[in-house]
C-alpha cells in the first residue's frame, strides 16, 4: 500500500503543500471525494501560513480549531472532522487557558481511540478578553482570532450609543475589525435620525441596517463573509443576533426566542460557538455581552475626535473640566461635540483606571482624581496636617 503526504486541508490534489502535522490519505482512495465530504477545509477555518509555520515546530502532532467548550471538554475541528479533546494537564497552571476560537495542537485529528489531548495553543491573532467570575482581576479570554466584530444593536427600545462605544473600544483593543449591524429596524420611528447618532459615534466604521423578518440588509452581511474569514457577533441579549446567524446559515440552527410584550427579543445564545460555512468562512455566535468588563479597550480609537482635540488643550494634562482654554469644552460649547459622548470617554477612562484595583486602591485613585489640581490626595493630607499643627 503507498501513502502520499497531503496538505491539512482537502483539496482533492497530490501538489497541496505540507501545512504542519502528519496526515497521510491513501492514495488508491485519493479520488474519493464524495466519501471525505466531513474533511474539514482547513484554510477556510482560518488556518493561514502564519499558523502553519507555527505548527510545523511539532510536527508529531495535529492542527484543529476550538469550536465549542463544555467546562474542560471542548470540541476540536481538524483535517478529518471533529472530535472532542481535553486540555493537557500544564494548561491548569497557564494563564494561556484554551478558549473557543483558538487554534491548537493536538496529539490526535480524529475521535478513533477517545478523547484526544490539547498539547499546545498556537498564536492568537486576536482576542476578546474579561474578568474570570469569582477571581476578582484575573482574565479569561472569551474568544479567539475573530477577523472582524459585527457588533449588534437594536434600533428601538435597547438603542444605546454609549453602550456602543464600549464595545467599539473593546473590539478595537482586540485587534479585530469592528462593524455596527442595526437589527430590527422596522421597528424603528425615526432611522435617519438613529443613524446619523451612530455614524457620528462610529466614525470610519461600516454601518449595516437589517430587518431580520423582513430580510433586509442581509445581503449587506453577507458581503462580510469571506474564506478564511471569522466574523463574530457581539452585542446585548435580545438583539436579534440569532436570528441574523440564521439568516446566513440559510437554516434555523439556532433557536429564537419569541418578541416580548416591550418590543425586545428574548436572549437564547447561553454559550460560544463556531459555525462554519463551506468556502465562507466562520461565524461565532456568543451570549449577551452583560459580562465583558473593560480591563482592556482602545479609547483612542473609538474616541479618535476628542483625543485629537486634547492636544490642541493649554494644558498637556487638561482633565476637559474647569480648565482654562479646554479645546475640547469649546468644540462642546460651539456645538461640533456633544457633552455626552465626552462623558461617555471620561467614564470609559476611569473604568480602565479601576480594573484589577482593590477596593481600597480603586478609592485612592478616585481621591487622586478629585484632587489632581492640588497635587492628589496626598498634597491634601500633607496641607492638614500642617494645619492642624499650627
Amino acid at each position: 500500500m503507498h501513502f502520499v503526504r497531503h496538505s491539512l486541508f482537502f483539496c482533492g490534489t497530490k501538489e497541496a503543500e505540507y501545512l504542519g502535522g502528519n496526515v497521510f490519505y491513501n492514495e488508491n482512495k485519493a479520488n474519493e471525494g464524495k466519501e471525505k465530504m466531513d474533511q474539514m477545509n482547513m484554510r477556510n477555518l482560518g488556518f493561514d501560513d502564519t499558523l502553519a509555520m507555527a505548527a510545523a515546530a511539532d510536527p508529531a502532532l495535529y492542527p484543529g480549531r476550538i469550536a465549542s467548550q463544555s467546562r474542560d471538554l471542548f470540541r476540536v475541528l481538524t483535517a478529518q472532522g471533529e472530535l472532542l479533546a481535553k486540555p493537557a494537564g500544564r494548561f491548569r497552571e497557564s494563564a494561556a487557558y484554551p478558549a473557543v476560537g483558538d487554534f491548537v495542537l493536538l496529539d490526535r485529528d480524529n475521535a478513533a481511540g477517545g478523547y484526544g489531548k490539547i498539547e499546545r495553543l498556537l498564536p492568537r491573532r486576536s482576542a476578546f478578553v474579561r474578568k474570570e467570575a469569582g477571581t476578582g482581576s484575573r482574565e479569561q479570554v472569551v474568544a479567539a482570532n475573530i477577523d472582524r466584530v459585527l457588533i449588534c444593536m437594536a434600533l428601538h427600545q435597547d438603542f444605546n450609543v454609549r453602550r456602543m462605544e464600549r464595545y467599539l473600544s473593546i473590539a478595537w483593543d482586540s485587534g479585530a475589525v469592528p462593524v455596527i449591524i442595526l437589527t430590527k429596524a422596522d421597528l424603528c420611528g425615526d432611522l435617519a435620525a438613529r443613524l446619523a447618532e451612530v455614524k457620528t459615534a462610529a466614525v470610519g466604521v461600516d454601518v449595516l441596517v437589517t430587518s431580520g423578518w423582513q430580510g433586509e440588509g442581509i445581503d449587506a452581511v453577507r458581503r462580510q463573509l469571506e474564506a478564511g474569514r471569522t466574523l463574530a457577533f457581539l452585542g446585548s441579549s435580545g438583539v436579534g443576533k440569532t436570528t441574523l446567524i440564521n439568516c446566513l446559515l440559510g437554516e434555523s440552527r439556532l433557536a429564537t426566542g419569541a418578541v416580548r410584550s416591550d418590543g425586545k427579543g428574548r436572549h437564547t445564545t447561553t454559550w460560544r460557538e463556531l459555525f462554519v460555512l463551506p468556502d465562507q468562512g466562520v461565524l461565532l455566535d456568543t451570549p449577551g455581552m452583560r459580562e465583558l468588563g473593560l480591563e482592556r479597550a482602545n479609547l483612542g480609537r473609538t474616541f479618535a475626535d476628542i483625543e485629537s482635540l486634547a492636544t490642541q488643550c493649554r494644558f498637556k494634562d487638561c482633565q476637559h473640566t474647569a480648565e482654562p482654554d479646554c479645546a475640547v469644552r469649546r468644540a462642546i460649547a460651539a456645538g461640533e461635540l456633544e457633552a455626552a459622548r465626552l462623558e461617555s470617554y471620561q467614564k470609559l477612562q476611569r473604568e480602565l483606571l479601576y480594573a484589577g484595583l482593590s477596593a481600597r486602591q480603586r478609592e485612592t485613585e478616585k481621591l487622586n482624581a478629585m484632587f489632581a489640581n492640588v497635587g492628589g490626595i496626598k498634597n491634601v493630607r500633607r496641607f492638614a496636617a500642617a494645619k492642624k499643627r499650627r
